[in-house]
């Protein structure tokens, strides 16, 4: 199984940390915030992963190379431009293979299980796109983003919202009919809201920790918590 980390975004709530150092390459206990999902991608035995890389893209590629320090094998997909997720996978498709794959924002942390994924991916029924992961809404984002209702992502039901964790499994096949905009921006809530009238993508929600490392105020307090375990 492959897997795709999202890396190109300029972190621009970030500033000025990402002024001169792209996002995933900020230290979070220690080590770059990308290289804690990449580790748990191997752990969980998936090694062929793709990296999409765009502001400062050139200190990603520096860093991990072709992957064979973590046990992975790395190909980088290069944007001119932050592409945004969807436009992200759409040119990386070519990379990804035909097979469901892992798909994980580059500024997250969370204690998921990616094994779990592996199982999500051999148990997507004939009518499933993806399998998302979702969160409690964090205080940033307290109205969610959808619902799930009997295993399937919703649209958002009132009192019982979620937010997208950043984590989750694709169909390649859910993209190629946007191959045609490849080079586009494009959001993967585009992607997602035709799917859900179609009972086309799972959901599963986790209780565990997560965090979105967007501001620098979320990196201080989640390097507090991890460096006091």
């Amino acid at each position: 199984m492959r897997a795709m980390l999202l890396a190109a975004g300029q972190g621009r709530r970030m500033r000025p940390l990402t002024d001169s150092v792209p996002k995933p390459l900020l230290a979070l206990a220690g080590r770059p915030i990308l290289e804690h999902s990449l580790e748990k991608l191997v752990a969980a035995g998936v090694s062929q992963v793709v990296i999409n890389v765009s502001w400062l893209g050139d200190q990603l590629i520096e860093y991990f190379g072709d992957g064979k320090r973590w046990g992975a094998s790395i190909e980088w997909s290069r944007e001119s431009t932050p592409l945004e997720t969807a436009g992200a996978v759409v040119k990386a498709l070519p990379l990804l293979g035909d097979e469901p794959f892992i798909l994980i924002n580059g500024d997250i942390w969370c204690d998921y299980p990616i094994k779990n994924l592996l199982d999500r991916a051999a148990r997507l029924t004939p009518q499933q796109s993806a399998h998302l992961v979702m969160v409690d809404n964090p205080p940033h984002h307290p109205e969610g983003d959808f619902s799930i209702r009997n295993g399937q992502l919703s649209a958002p039901i009132d009192g019982s919202t979620l937010t997208f964790s950043g984590i989750s499994v694709w169909r390649p096949q859910a993209f190629q009919s946007l191959l045609h905009s490849s080079g586009a921006p494009l959001a993967l809530r585009e992607v997602l809201l035709p799917l859900l009238s179609t009972r086309g993508v799972g959901g599963e929600h986790w209780p565990g920790q997560w965090c979105d490392i967007g501001t620098p105020e979320r990196l201080a307090e989640m390097n507090r918590k991890l460096c006091s375990v």
